[in-house]
């Protein structure tokens, strides 16, 4: 990392460059998947307890995210898409985006103790760790494995939301972690297809930088592949059912397709169309998650009526 102290703010931050901080459509995935973890989950939680839980749960995301920009100053300033950043842009200082990150960090963790239990918050604690140290500050800038095994911090949430209703780990719930984790790599590669100078300039070791883009396209396909039996596999499970298994199929199926679409083309043809198929399957790629988390949502939401699960 960079001297920090070359960011200096302006001390005119307003509420949005401290909101922005916290990663808010990061921190969007990360609540509706620890919330379905949460709501699919074998035992009941008080609707308060739930809805502080989450809370707390979405705060320690967001002190991720503060952390994480802290971290990455330096690369923010170089990557067009992140140079507006409230670091970068100069309207927080360093400092306190640190003091920020830590303060929520501290208040998520001990109130999701306090508001669930302690297993939960402890495992909240460790994703913030996760992501902050192990990916952020080791992995993202030494390995063009950054993704793959760093992907594991943004997977953590729907476990979370499990152990706040259950206090524990179940086959369920890392099915749900997996599914996320296998999802992460060609999401990502898609974005990083046509933002590779962005992180070649940033010195960031994306597999298009230390690999090139062929490489990748591979790589997104292999991906795909492999997520596609964990996908369809979690719906053979108690958060399971018809309804997520056929939304399970067509969604994995239409991946695949993308995925097949993206290895086939030439370099040539892709950058002189403006990358348009490669920004197709990243954008398909959100909606496959949410869509999957909302299958399982929708299968829980059925049981009591006798519609719902196997």
């Amino acid at each position: 990392m960079s001297d920090i102290n070359s960011f200096e703010g302006t001390g005119d931050a307003g509420f949005n460059d401290y909101f922005s901080l916290l990663k808010p459509r990061v921190m969007s995935l990360v609540v509706f998947t620890a919330m379905v973890g949460l709501l699919v989950a074998p035992v009941g939680v008080h609707p308060l307890v739930a809805l502080a839980s989450i809370l707390f749960i979405a705060l320690g995301g967001g002190a991720s995210g503060a952390l994480n920009m802290w971290w990455d100053a330096d690369i923010d300033a170089v990557m067009k898409r992140t140079q507006s950043r409230p670091i970068p842009g100069g309207r927080i200082a360093p400092g306190e985006a640190l003091g920020f990150g830590l303060a929520l960090s501290g208040i998520s963790v001990m109130m999701l103790g306090l508001a669930a239990n302690w297993f939960s918050a402890a495992f909240l604690a460790f994703t913030i760790f996760f992501y902050v140290v192990i990916y952020s500050m080791w992995l993202k800038r030494t390995t063009p494995q950054n993704i793959v095994i760093g992907g594991a911090a943004g997977a953590f949430p729907p476990m979370i939301g499990w152990a706040v209703a259950t206090g524990g780990v179940s086959v369920e719930s890392v099915l749900m972690f997996a599914l996320i984790f296998m999802w992460t790599p060609p999401h990502f590669w898609a974005l990083a297809l046509f933002m590779k100078s962005d992180y070649s300039a940033a010195k960031v070791p994306m597999l298009t930088v230390t690999h090139g883009r062929k490489s990748t396209r591979k790589h997104i396909l292999v991906y795909t592949l492999l997520l596609a039996p964990v996908a369809i596999g979690a719906g053979f499970t108690s958060i399971g059912g018809p309804i997520y298994v056929a939304v399970a199929v067509v969604l994995n199926a239409m991946f695949i397709w993308g995925a097949w679409r993206i290895v086939r083309r030439e370099e040539a043809e892709a950058e002189a169309d403006g990358y348009k198929v490669e920004k197709k399957v990243f954008a398909f790629s959100l909606m496959y998650l949410f869509l999957h988390f909302g299958a399982f949502l929708a299968e829980a939401a059925l049981k009591p009526w006798g519609l719902g699960g196997w």
